[in-house]
């Protein structure tokens, strides 16, 4: 065990014209530090994760979570940013900090506002996420270089548009039950199958229900040493954490062996003595469903393009055997860069301690694994997490 997640707060993801950086900040930092029953002045360290990449026109964010509590000025704070991964990132660091007994209490938060920004802006900004030597004049955006991968993937095992839209499907349904969810509605495979006026091809063989939303949005939680968690109401254990990064241009690597998430995953694994058959579900990286499909594989629960069988058998669901993303994933939820990893330890905490809303709670959740990916399976954090006994 390295640290204990022991209090949280989430906002809504969706579009939000009434808040700012700064609010989306200020709120969840306030609302996590109440809920942990921890004062701002116990703090030690506080971490922000922000992408921005020029969604946000107020840069050097950091202090910003100063503004929810006077008590918090003059303690470390730090901006991190990793892509995609950049909320994992802010965890992990603050984890760290603890390890190293450099912090008993730290203030972990994520935070993006995207929607203010121009569509051909958004796009230009998440491709900075990919080698812009190779991949700086992609059509479509980061959604091109995910369109790119999904055909490579089709050429070498057949086309895998049905698991697609079954991955689609499964998202949107799990969020319809998850009250932070940006889209909450069931859309059906017919739907996500078929393309349609309301769901186009944007890339390649991804179509609309293929790619995660752009989204505003904020996460927190609040990190404690071992002995203060036992003095807490509530605690979730970091069973194990490991990044592995990955080079960044595609030309470098096997695009579809996502190499760097099979590390991560094989390190945590090791780290806590635990197989993949012993978690209880996980949330897992689905900026796009080629993702999630490839990532079955990475992880180890199927053999090198035979992904399609867990999500056609049924083992990924929120009664199979390992269901995964029974949040809906950043499919329903909605990607708020920074934010995005912040938010999965935040679901699955709840879930660990049979708190997640109605209809979202996995039953009887021990032990639970989070993938959060940055690039193109650039950035690759794994978190295994489990309630404190």
């Amino acid at each position: 065990m390295t640290a204990s997640i022991v209090g949280w707060a989430h906002t809504p993801f969706g579009k939000f014209d009434t808040e700012t950086v700064e609010s989306l900040v200020v709120r969840v930092a306030t609302d996590a530090l109440a809920d942990a029953g921890i004062s701002a002045g116990d703090v030690d360290e506080i971490v922000l994760g922000h992408f921005n990449a020029g969604f946000s026109p107020q840069d050097f964010t950091a202090s910003l979570v100063l503004q929810a509590d006077p008590q918090l000025r003059f303690k470390p704070a730090t901006r991190v940013e990793n892509a995609c991964a950049t909320g994992s990132a802010a965890v992990h660091q603050g984890i760290r900090a603890i390890a190293a007994g450099a912090a008993k209490i730290v203030l972990v938060v994520g935070v993006e506002q995207m929607t203010r920004t121009p569509p051909a802006e958004i796009g230009r900004n998440l491709l900075r996420a990919s080698y812009l030597p190779e991949d700086g004049d992609t059509p479509g955006g980061f959604a091109g270089v995910f369109g790119k991968i999904a055909q490579a993937y089709f050429q070498k095992y057949g086309d895998q548009s049905d698991a697609l839209a079954m991955i689609a499907a499964k998202n949107h349904k799990n969020g319809v039950a998850n009250p932070y969810a940006q889209m909450r509605k069931d859309f059906g495979y017919e739907f996500c199958r078929s393309e349609s006026e309301k769901n186009p091809f944007v890339a390649g063989p991804l179509k609309r229900t293929d790619c995660s939303l752009v989204s505003d949005g904020a996460a927190a939680l609040v990190l404690t040493d071992a002995e203060t968690a036992k003095t807490m109401s509530k605690a979730v254990n970091i069973r194990a954490t490991a990044h592995a990064q990955d080079f960044l241009p595609m030309s470098k690597r096997d695009i579809l062996q996502f190499e760097g998430c099979s590390v991560a995953w094989q390190r945590a694994l090791q780290s806590a003595g635990v197989q993949l058959s012993d978690l209880s579900f996980v949330e897992t990286h689905d900026c796009f469903t080629v993702a999630e499909l490839i990532e079955y594989e990475a992880m180890g629960l199927t053999p090198r393009g035979q992904g399609a069988r867990a999500i056609k058998e049924g083992w990924t669901q929120k009664d199979g055997k390992l269901p995964i993303n029974p949040s809906g994933g950043l499919k329903a939820k909605g990607h708020p860069i920074g934010a995005t990893g912040v938010s999965m330890h935040v679901m699955t905490a709840m879930q660990l301690l049979g708190q997640a809303p109605e209809g979202m709670q996995i039953k009887d959740a021990k032990l639970a694994g989070i993938f959060n990916m940055g690039g193109a399976a650039v950035a690759n954090y794994v978190s295994l997490l489990e309630p404190a006994k």
